[in-house]
């Protein structure tokens, strides 16, 4: 699958996204060793702190369907969805949170998992790996030692 593949696939899910308070509409697109593709998208909340994160629901999807050690690539986009498409021209990157989570299944899968952050209109994308978006991160490789 090309990059601008796996990005349409995460624009076309954040225009599933449910953000009726930022209306900002995320949406990601998680490819698998084996190239299945699985999505997510943003749901908001009143209660501001129970919202899911679209690489969340994405990544939950991704264990369901092939398990979280088959995950190779992510592509991200979100912007303003309140149209047929989904419009914006800045990369969105995953928040610390996410960053975290995908940190996570990294050490899980034994690769730097690949990230690309692409632009609400698909126009701008950069590729990052996770060690760079959370370098000296910590997770199950960092805890060998507990008994």
């Amino acid at each position: 699958m090309t990059d601008q593949q796996l990005v349409a696939h995460a624009r076309a899910a954040a225009l599933k996204a449910y953000a009726p308070y930022s209306r900002f509409f995320v949406g990601c697109a998680i490819e698998s060793v084996d190239g299945e593709v699985v999505t997510g998208a943003n749901m908001e909340n009143a209660s501001y702190r129970l919202g899911v994160c679209a690489e969340l629901a994405a990544l939950t999807a991704a264990q369901l369907a092939f398990g979280l050690d088959k995950v190779a690539r992510i592509a991200v986009a979100g912007g303003d969805g309140s149209g047929p498409e989904l419009a914006g021209n800045a990369s969105v990157t995953p928040c610390g949170g996410c960053r975290q989570s995908i940190l996570e299944v990294a050490q899980l899968a034994g690769r730097d998992i690949e990230i690309l952050c692409a632009s609400g209109d698909g126009k701008a994308v950069e590729t990052h790996r996770i060690a760079d978006l959370i370098p000296h991160g910590f997770g199950p490789a960092n805890i060998v030692d507990a008994s």
